[in-house]
């Protein structure tokens, strides 16, 4: 491997083959005088195309809290495809596809009946839509994405049920809401549930995970939940499954076993991913080992909202093992934003929006498999951006990660690519100075190029590999060499 330069420099451009000693430095020198490439550097720059990775990919979350237009969503988002696919993405996560008890009103949080996907006149809902559309809408959504080689996952609430009839529940002693039938919120006529079905019952007292909507927490270890849930061939998995549904996001997972999640998929497969709304690594890797399902990297999330926003300081994007992408980056599903991180009243609990670049920068570039939240890619201000980061980590976001600095200001990151690939060095700076920083690379002889845009200047390297990569106050380069 190769080391590191520390020397302390103040020069302009540095030409490695003055340098000695092999150590690494970084200083607060403007680069405003240094070389710079105003016309041609998107000449010097690589077709990236032919490093596109066989598992090349991105999640696109294709909604936010309280979308609109009520009733039109899945053909809003029809009308993204072609758009989308062009950028890279190659799976959408949709809401949950069941009526609420909220009906049209509904973002599919509050799960009334699971096969009500738009056919059904309940809750106010008199046009049978859910607040997304209809069920030929979501069904031609989902082909137009096939035809585009996108995937489509469903959203899935089982830890909780809403909007049930009133009845006597004798294990509690009292009226609960629980009763789902043909009268009292399931239209469908399917998974017709009672306090029978809830906690507690007569198999368990309680649920495994943390309560939410304890009355009408629905109990997975009866049989008949099992069965309704993913067990018979015409179970909600089932259904879901022949709508054209090819993978499952799960739900506040902390409120249910793991191996609930296990089970679902044994019986129908396709891609999963839970939502374990937790900031420890440690959490979400025992939730992994015991679901063998992919997780969000909350971690990962928490770790750049303390360094880019709370803290300002991003030291602990350098420490080992603090984020699960940095323990099974195979199971990491990592994102930036959310519907829950998004909404009004989490201002203290999101990214903001002048850092949200320097985040989807910092995802784009390591491994996981990254997410795009809808609001952050359809804003102008971000999208070429994005499309860009999208880009680069479908092709030279390669190769083992090595960090090379991680302090106040600066974070750097090598991935050394694979083959041909020659990978990358990634340089964020979160300083009101721009920022140099001297070091070895891969990469002997070579013109360099920001494929970020964000950095004009075109470095080069000596025999060994030695150059300065610069950043600018507040903003991030991304460097590989030039064709």
């Amino acid at each position: 491997m190769k080391k590191n330069i520390k020397n302390s420099i103040k020069s302009t451009l540095l030409i490695g083959a003055c340098i000695a000693i092999f150590s690494g430095c970084s200083n607060d020198d403007d680069a405003s005088n240094n070389q710079e490439a105003e016309a041609g550097q998107e000449d010097l720059k690589m077709d990236l195309t032919p490093f596109i990775k066989a598992d090349a990919g991105v999640l696109m979350q294709a909604f936010y809290w309280d979308v609109e237009p009520i009733g039109g969503w899945y053909d809003e988002v029809s009308s993204k495809i072609e758009d989308w696919a062009a950028a890279g993405i190659n799976r959408i996560w949709l809401p949950a596809p069941g009526k609420g008890a909220s009906g049209q009103f509904s973002m599919g949080y509050d799960p009334m009946d699971y096969f009500d996907v738009g056919e059904f006149s309940q809750r106010g809902s008199e046009n049978k839509e859910t607040r997304f559309g209809s069920r030929e809408e979501l069904e031609n959504l989902i082909q137009k994405s096939h035809d585009n080689d996108i995937e489509v996952i469903a959203d899935i609430v089982m830890g909780h049920n809403s909007g049930g009839g009133l009845q006597y529940n004798p294990y509690r002693d009292a009226e609960v809401y629980s009763l789902f039938d043909e009268e009292n919120g399931n239209a469908s006529g399917k998974f017709n549930r009672n306090f029978e079905h809830f906690h507690p019952n007569a198999i368990v007292d309680a649920d495994e995970g943390a309560l939410f909507f304890a009355e009408t927490d629905l109990s997975h270890a009866v049989p008949y939940v099992q069965e309704w849930l993913w067990g018979r061939d015409d179970s909600v998995a089932e259904f879901y499954k022949s709508l054209g549904f090819d993978g499952w996001r799960f739900d506040y997972v902390k409120s249910f076993a793991p191996k609930w999640v296990k089970a679902w998929n044994d019986k129908v497969g396709g891609f999963s991913v839970g939502e374990n709304f937790d900031g420890n690594q440690q959490v979400l890797k025992d939730w992994v080992d015991a679901s063998g399902s992919p997780a969000f990297d909350f971690a990962c999330f928490y770790r750049l909202e303390e360094s880019l926003d709370r803290n300002k300081d991003l030291t602990a994007l350098g420490e080992e093992g603090n984020m699960l992408r940095k323990i099974y980056p195979d199971k990491a599903v990592t994102f930036t934003a959310n519907h829950d991180t998004e909404k009004d009243e989490n201002t203290n609990n999101n990214i903001s929006y002048a850092n949200k670049l320097l985040a989807y920068a910092y995802m784009l570039t390591h491994d996981g498999y990254p997410t795009i939240f809808y609001l952050d890619y359809e804003n102008e201000s971000f999208k070429k951006q994005i499309q860009n980061l999208i880009l680069i980590n479908s092709t030279i976001a390669t190769g083992d990660i090595e960090i090379i600095e991680a302090n106040k200001d600066e974070y750097i990151m090598k991935r050394n690519g694979s083959g041909d690939n020659p990978g990358l060095i990634f340089y964020m700076n979160i300083s009101n100075n721009t920022k140099q920083y001297t070091m070895q690379t891969n990469w002997e002889n070579k013109t360099l190029v920001d494929y970020a845009n964000n950095s004009k200047i075109t470095p080069s390297t000596d025999a060994e590999g030695n150059t300065t990569i610069y950043a600018k106050a507040g903003s991030f380069s991304i460097w590989s060499i030039s064709k």
